[in-house]
């Protein structure tokens, strides 16, 4: 995902996100265990979605500490 529509989403949606992300993260690295994985890219691009949304998560939160 952009990062540009990242920021569009609410806190709530980004914590969805979040957590399907963690989840399909989870089931590669399972995979990539026993073999299954065909595509490794896949892994390195859920990790940086992850941290795309962890950022945004974070500054959200200190903009709504600073209003």
């Amino acid at each position: 995902m952009k990062t540009s529509e990242l920021k569009q989403k609410t806190e709530k949606e980004l914590r969805q996100i979040l957590q399907e992300k963690k989840e399909r993260f989870s089931q590669l690295e399972f995979d990539l265990a026993s073999g299954k994985v065909k595509n490794v890219r896949e892994i390195r691009a859920i990790k940086k979605d992850i941290a795309r949304i962890l950022t945004i998560l974070q500054n959200k939160k200190q903009q709504n500490l600073h209003k």
